[in-house]
């Protein structure tokens, strides 16, 4: 058996309302432990959506997938975590990282010293949801209601995700290919080794794209479609791990993603989900978080994770 196994599900801010309710939901039912909420810019706001999945869920956490300390001031950004705790009963995460510089640049705000900008945000946020004041701010300058919640960084680089094992109570990864765990884990771990803590107490999901569905076929085209749109700005030395470069991407359309493109993500049947999803497993993943575009159908492909691969998984 493998036994400590935690499964989670990410869900991109551009769905409806009723929809992704209705994920979360499925999730919620079928066993998930975590459901996060991105906050991609100029979609539907996160801490709204993230309100409502508070009061529609029951035991599953959620969390946000991120937020950024760019665009929401540590102030804000405390005040909104100590809320949804508060909403949630306790159940909401976290979710920091510097964001995207693209994405940011459409709001005409620079990314401006990303990991430094980072630690801060880490550290003023934490102070304030202990009820504590951070160094410098006015004595008036302290949350009114304490409401302490873990904190995920969103990291990739070798140098993020090694702050991340030094601050922080998880990371949030994003792999491509998902085989990229190994490399991210190590590099969590010379952070965790700087802080002198101990990775028994840090939650590092594998976090990758995967598209399932009854019909192999429908399930790659679906990723294919993904990979097309983002594939020419995922980072080089991630893309080198299957062979490929940003160059590979330009101009391509989903008929054209290779199968070694399509590496960059699982898709498939569930057997094939499965057994991509083991090998993570042997390399010592303790905690699978399965992202967009899940399958041609969404809703059909969580259920189908929850009823053909997660309890396979389970039992590995």
């Amino acid at each position: 058996m493998s036994a400590g196994l935690r499964f989670s599900i990410r869900i991109n801010n551009d769905l409806s309302v009723d929809r992704l309710v209705g994920l979360a939901r499925i999730a919620d039912a079928s066993g998930f432990d975590q459901v996060w909420v991105s906050n991609d810019l100029f979609l539907r706001s996160a801490p709204v959506l993230l309100t409502v999945l508070a009061e529609r869920t029951e035991r599953i956490h959620i969390g946000a997938g991120i937020f950024n300390p760019y665009s929401i001031h540590p102030a804000e950004l405390a005040m909104l975590t100590a809320t949804l705790q508060e909403v949630s009963g306790g159940r909401f995460r976290l979710g920091l990282a510097a964001g995207a510089a693209e994405f940011l640049n459409w709001a005409g705000i620079a990314r401006e010293r990303p990991l430094a900008r980072t630690a801060e945000a880490v550290r003023d946020v934490r102070t304030l949801l202990n009820g504590e004041r951070p160094a410098g701010w006015a004595p008036e300058g302290h949350l009114r209601f304490p409401m302490p919640a873990p904190i995920y960084l969103g990291a990739m680089s070798p140098r993020m995700l090694g702050l991340a094992g030094e601050i922080a109570d998880g990371a949030l990864p994003l792999l491509y290919p998902p085989e990229h765990f190994a490399t991210a884990r190590d590099q969590v771990q010379q952070g965790l080794d700087r802080a002198g803590r101990d990775a028994a107490d840090f939650d590092l999901p594998a976090c990758f794209w995967v598209s399932v569905d009854t019909d192999a076929a429908a399930a790659k085209l679906a990723l294919a479609e993904k990979i097309a749109y983002y594939g020419a700005a995922f980072a080089p030395y991630l893309l080198s791990r299957v062979g490929l470069e940003p160059a590979d991407f330009k101009d391509i359309r989903p008929d054209q993603v290779s199968e070694r493109m399509l590496a960059l993500g699982i898709a498939g049947g569930p057997e094939e989900v499965v057994e991509r999803c083991r090998g993570l497993i042997a390399a010592g993943a303790r905690h699978l978080s399965f992202g967009p575009p899940l399958g041609p159908d969404p809703e059909a492909a969580v259920a189908l994770l929850a009823d053909e691969v997660l309890p396979k998984l389970r039992g590995a």
